[in-house]
C-alpha cells in the first residue's frame, strides 16, 4: 500500500478535485440520501491505553458497542478527544479497521476523522477511511496553511475524494486562521456531500446562526465544546453534539431525545445533571476517565499524557455524589 505522494501527484490531486467532484456529484448525492442521517448526539471516542501506554483495541471496540446500546446516533474517531495527536499513522489507521468492524450492524453511525497536516497526508487517511466505508467522515483544517484558499483546496480534495457525507471541523487548522462560515457555506452549494459542520469557533453563536440561516445548501450544524453550550444550541436549532463525553452516552442520548419530543422540563433536569459532571473534570482531572473505568468500559484510567490521574478519598467521593444523580438517565 502506498503511504506518501510526491508534490507533483499531490499538486495533481488537488488539480483534479474539481473535475472528480463533477465526476462523483451523482453518486455523492445517493450516498448522501440513503445514508444515516446525520443528527443527534455524537460521541468522539476517549482512545483507551493499556498501563504501557499502548492503544487497547478490545477496549476501543467495546467503547463502540457502549455508545451503541446508550442509544446515542454515532460514534467519531480519531478527534482531539481521541488524543489524535498522540497517535501514530500505523495506529490511526489499525483504529479505523477495528471500528469499522466494531460498528458492523450496530445502530450507531460510523464517523472517521481523516485530517492531515496538509492536504496529501489527509489524502492517505480519506482513502485509509473510503475502503472502509463509514457512514461520513471528519477533518479539521489542515495545520499547514496561510489563507482562507488553502483551505479551500483541502477540502475540494476531500470533497473529491469520498462520495461520503464529510463533516467540517472549525478548529484544529493553522494558528490564527479559521474557516469562514462564507467558505463553510460556499463548500456546501458547490459540493453535496458537504453542508456539515462541527462548529467551535468564535464568535460561537452568531456563527452557528449563519449556519443554521442556510439551510439548505447546509445540511448539518452541530455544536462541540464538550457540549457546554449545547442546550442553548438546540434551542437555536443546532442539529445535534459531537463531543467527547462518551463516559455519558446514554445520558447526551437521553437529552436529545427530550429535546426532539418538546419535553421541556425533562430536557432541562437532565442537561443540568450533564453540567454537574461536565465541570467537575475541570476540578478533578482525570474525572471522565475515572467514570470510564468504573462504568465498565476501560480497564485502565491511563492516558498517554505525561500525567498519572490519582483520586483522593474525598475526590471519588465527590465524583460518586455527582453521578449518582444521573441515575435516572441511565440504561439499566
Amino acid at each position: 500500500m502506498k503511504t506518501g505522494y510526491t508534490r507533483r501527484e499531490c499538486l495533481g490531486l488537488v488539480a483534479s478535485a474539481a473535475v472528480l467532484s463533477a465526476a462523483r456529484a451523482g453518486a455523492a448525492a445517493v450516498s448522501v440520501a440513503a445514508g444515516r442521517r446525520l443528527r443527534g448526539a455524537f460521541m468522539i471516542l476517549n482512545t483507551p491505553f493499556t498501563e504501557a501506554r499502548a492503544v487497547d483495541w478490545d477496549d476501543l471496540a467495546r467503547e463502540v458497542a457502549f455508545v451503541d446500546r446508550a442509544g446515542a446516533q454515532g460514534v467519531v474517531w480519531p478527534q482531539g478527544s481521541s488524543g489524535v495527536a498522540t497517535l501514530t499513522k500505523a495506529e490511526r489507521f489499525q483504529g479505523m479497521g477495528v471500528l469499522a468492524e466494531a460498528a458492523r450492524g450496530k445502530n450507531v453511525a460510523l464517523v472517521l476523522g481523516v485530517q492531515g497536516k496538509d492536504t496529501a497526508e489527509m489524502l492517505e487517511y480519506a482513502a485509509r477511511a473510503e475502503a472502509l466505508a463509514p457512514d461520513a467522515v471528519i477533518a479539521m483544517p489542515p495545520t499547514i496553511a496561510k489563507t482562507q484558499d488553502d483551505y479551500r483546496a483541502y477540502f475540494r480534495a476531500l470533497g473529491a475524494a469520498t462520495s461520503r457525507p464529510v463533516i467540517l471541523q472549525t478548529t484544529g487548522g493553522a494558528q490564527g486562521l479559521t474557516p469562514s462560515t462564507d467558505l463553510i457555506i460556499d463548500l456546501a452549494r458547490e459540493m453535496p456531500n458537504f453542508g456539515y459542520v462541527k462548529e467551535e469557533s468564535e464568535p460561537l453563536v452568531e456563527r452557528m446562526q449563519a449556519e443554521i440561516a442556510h439551510r439548505p445548501p447546509m445540511k448539518g450544524v452541530f455544536g462541540a465544546n464538550f457540549g457546554a453550550s449545547w442546550l442553548y444550541q438546540m434551542r437555536l436549532g443546532a442539529d445535534g453534539v459531537i463531543t467527547g463525553n462518551a463516559m455519558y452516552a446514554d445520558l447526551m442520548a437521553r437529552i436529545w431525545e427530550f429535546h426532539e419530543r418538546g419535553q421541556a422540563d425533562q430536557l432541562r433536569d437532565a442537561y443540568s445533571k450533564f453540567l454537574l459532571m461536565r465541570n467537575l473534570n475541570e476540578q478533578i482531572p482525570g474525572a471522565d476517565q475515572y467514570v470510564m473505568k468504573k462504568r465498565g468500559i476501560f480497564k485502565t484510567i491511563a492516558t498517554r499524557a505525561n500525567r498519572q490521574y490519582t483520586f483522593t478519598p474525598d475526590a471519588i467521593a465527590e465524583i460518586e455524589f455527582r453521578f449518582a444523580a444521573l441515575e435516572p438517565y441511565l440504561m439499566k
